[in-house]
């Protein structure tokens, strides 16, 4: 399979599945939603992964922004901030790049209550 279809099928996959756990949050079934959400991001970061090399913009950091959001609500923080460095050390669009500063504002928030609430 080429790699540009695969990354088009770990993406889609992901974000049906990233739609289920929207759904379960919603609804308050946090345990089924962290586990989507979990599935979904694993998915989007091989999807990620497979274009993080390449200086295909914004494809490349839309789909590292989304990996990093879906780390997030699964409770990878690390991770997430590993895949918005990743997307920052590119050339994302001004826009993408906002985004992915403000998802790390969020980050280091949620973080730091943590470190509080220890």
């Amino acid at each position: 399979m080429e790699n540009s279809q695969r990354v088009n099928d770990l993406h889609h996959q992901a974000m049906a599945i990233a739609e289920h756990a929207f759904i379960a949050k919603w609804k308050g079934d946090n345990e089924t939603a962290v586990t989507h959400f979990r599935h979904a991001y694993e998915l989007e970061a091989q999807a990620a992964r497979l274009v993080a090399e390449t200086p295909i913009e914004p494809s490349r950091s839309v789909l590292l922004r989304s990996a990093a959001s879906l780390a997030y609500h699964c409770g990878e923080m690390r991770e997430a901030e590993k895949l918005i460095g990743l997307a920052l050390a590119g050339d994302p669009p001004p826009e993408i790049r906002e985004e992915l500063r403000d998802l790390m504002r969020v980050i280091l928030d949620a973080l730091h209550e943590k470190a509080v609430g220890d």
